[in-house]
């Protein structure tokens, strides 16, 4: 049996040129494969185009920026995609997990810091890869869960989750009425340790939220424990 996998493939989105050739040449090292781009409107179509395991992708760029680029590529691509920022405030992270962010890791940064992420997030990547896809898998909330597509269908309704938010979910149902810290979603969901500075893992709970409101699945509830962390209650 051939056992060999390809080296992970991943796209470097950053306008700053003596930062994009530092990046990409410790990357190489590491054995990725690396795109790299500066503008934010080739990315995207770059993106759109082709496979990639991850996008490391700056904010501030040239012709889109970052988060126009996250928001359409959203659309319909569920790439994991870690911004890179200077802008560190507390919206400006939430703001990128809103539209869809996998991580954020704000400027300047070590390369040992940027390695710890990009490993979570390729760990995921092979996890998700492992799955033995289930298209057709109804719970006992009425949800259908498709594994391929990484998305929750409600009376023929997806609800358009990113594939953090769709794994989230799973682990709530799975558990349900079981009341989940944040450090065993941290490290079961998003594949990283958690921080009290750290608000993703709260961003994916309100997106999930609002979007199973909008298929009309608010049987499905999402509740904070305090002091503890989620737990999933189907209303009756």
């Amino acid at each position: 049996m051939n056992d060999y996998q390809p080296p992970p493939c991943v796209l470097l989105v950053e306008d700053d040129a003596e930062l994009r050739e530092q990046l990409c040449l410790h990357l190489q090292r590491r054995g990725l494969v690396v795109q790299v781009c500066e503008r934010g409107d080739a990315a995207l179509l770059l993106a759109q185009r082709e496979p990639f395991d991850l996008i490391l992708l700056d904010i501030m760029l040239p012709g889109l920026d970052g988060l126009k680029v996250l928001s359409q590529l959203r659309q319909a691509h569920g790439t994991p995609v870690m911004l890179m920022s200077a802008l560190g405030a507390e919206q400006d992270r939430i703001s990128g997990f809103t539209q869809g962010a996998d991580d954020y890791l704000p400027k300047p940064f070590s390369l040992a810091e940027l390695d710890a992420r990009i490993d979570a997030l390729l760990r995921r990547v092979a996890l998700d890869r492992r799955a033995t896809p289930t298209r057709a898998e109804t719970d006992m909330a009425g949800l259908i869960r498709d594994g391929h597509a990484q998305d929750i269908h409600y009376h023929q309704r997806p609800a358009g989750f990113t594939s953090s938010e769709y794994r989230l979910l799973c682990t709530l149902l799975d558990h349900a009425g079981e009341a989940l810290s944040k450090a065993f979603l941290y490290q079961q969901v998003l594949h990283r340790s958690y921080t009290r500075l750290d608000r993703g893992l709260d961003v994916h709970v309100c997106n999930i939220r609002r979007k199973l409101g909008q298929i009309g699945a608010d049987h499905v509830q999402i509740q904070a424990v305090r002091g503890q962390g989620y737990v999933l209650v189907v209303a009756g």
